[in-house]
């Protein structure tokens, strides 16, 4: 016996199927079958195609920044040997600090010393003023020590009847010794923080890696800072066994270069004149 049909009834169409929608009259223009997914395809593979290009772009980049990453990795590597490798014989090593300690202590002192001095002048009664004296550019040019000659003149008529003086000489020389004007403890004060101030701008080797140096240099400034209206020679610096001629030539010329001191040899003497640290 043959088996019964199915009996299920048939599914009536919707109103949307793409079926009707093909065979109706209503929609020329609509797409047969599977024709409305050709324009979805064709903005798809646009879309393909774009997310393939940034893809590419950023596979480029990462190449890149590997690249970078290993030839800055080189070159850090290549400073770390050179820095472990190389000798500076400008950084500071334990004489320096050790210097640096010594002259806090002896910058101590001396401010403790000019406290004390300080104190005394104040407790001292004031002294009158001293006369005036007037320098000469030779005499400066000599060394340190400033020197005023006093010639006697022909004695009067009055002074012959008197007679000369005890022990005096007609015609000597007399030489009064004028040595360097006192400063107090403000002034010198001052004094260091400008010779230290001087000393910043110039090379290196004045500030501090060769003490021997900056000494020296320390020497020539308060030179030209005791009479700075003054023009000196360079023999004027010059206190042998310490200081030579060859390290005051030093000295001057890493002045002149800093314009510190100006250099004029318009009188046909080569004469140093202090200009002070340019602004």
């Amino acid at each position: 016996m043959p088996p019964n049909p199915p009996q299920t009834p048939l599914r009536r169409l919707s109103q949307g199927s793409l079926f009707r929608l093909s065979r109706s009259g209503a929609y020329p223009d609509a797409p047969h079958g599977l024709g409305f997914l050709e324009p979805a395809l064709a903005e798809l593979i646009d879309e393909a195609e774009a997310l393939q290009t940034n893809v590419e772009g950023l596979r480029s980049l990462g190449d890149a920044l590997g690249a970078f990453n290993e030839s800055f990795a080189s070159w850090l590597y290549v400073m770390n040997m050179n820095a472990l490798t190389t000798d500076w014989p400008q950084a500071p090593t334990q004489a320096s600090f050790m210097l640096a300690a010594r002259r806090a202590e002896e910058d101590a002192r001396a401010a403790l010393e000019a406290m004390r001095a300080a104190e005394a002048a104040a407790r001292r009664p004031p002294t009158p003023p001293e006369p005036t004296r007037t320098l000469e550019r030779s005499d400066l040019a000599t060394g340190d020590s400033v020197t005023e000659s006093t010639f006697t003149a022909a004695p009067s008529a009055s002074a012959a009847a008197s007679g000369p003086a005890p022990g005096a000489k007609p015609g000597v020389v007399k030489k009064k010794v004028v040595g360097k004007p006192k400063m107090s403890a403000r002034e010198k004060r001052e004094r260091a923080l400008e010779v230290e101030r001087l000393l910043s701008a110039l090379p290196l080797e004045f500030r501090g890696n060769d003490p021997t140096l900056r000494r020296h240099m320390e020497m020539v400034v308060e030179k030209f800072l005791d009479r700075p209206e003054e023009g000196y020679n360079i023999v004027a610096f010059v206190k042998p066994p310490d200081l030579n001629q060859a390290r005051v030539n030093k000295c001057l010329i890493a002045l002149v270069n800093r314009k510190i001191v100006r250099k004029d040899n318009s009188t046909g003497s080569v004469l140093y004149h202090w200009n002070g640290l340019p602004q």
